[in-house]
């Protein structure tokens, strides 16, 4: 697995870089990821916080429930983080926002009570 890890908003403004082994990579199905992100479901890979550099731009920040902030680009709207109070070490990145999205494959599943009953998954086929 590569040590550095590109992305950034749909529109450019924003661009950030993550250093190291991604904490763990998960499906999250919570109705609160799928109100910010538009999409049934949501891919996020977790990194320590002090691992993740803002190169460009600033992400937007917002408390969208108590005990969680999420993060935008403000110029598009792009979804890009999410940071729970229970872990505050821990940034949440939305793994559609990398460049190379495709080397962060989900290993499991976050709140999977709330599954859309119609998405239709192929199941992580290793172990977290």
């Amino acid at each position: 697995m590569q040590d550095v890890w590109d992305g950034g908003c749909l529109c450019g403004a924003v661009r950030f870089r993550a250093a190291g082994a991604p904490r763990w990579v998960a499906w999250c199905h919570c109705q609160s990821c799928r109100k910010h992100s538009g999409a049934p479901v949501s891919v996020f890979v977790a990194f320590a916080e002090a691992d993740v550099e803002v190169s460009q731009g600033a992400i937007t920040r917002f408390r969208s429930s108590p005990g969680t902030v999420r993060g935008f680009c403000a110029a598009c709207g792009s979804t890009l983080t999410c940071q729970g109070d229970t872990r505050p070490d821990e940034l949440h990145i939305h793994v559609g926002a990398f460049d190379e999205a495709a080397a962060l494959p989900p290993a499991f599943h976050i709140f999977p009570e709330e599954r859309l009953p119609w998405l239709c998954l192929a199941e992580p086929t290793e172990a977290a």
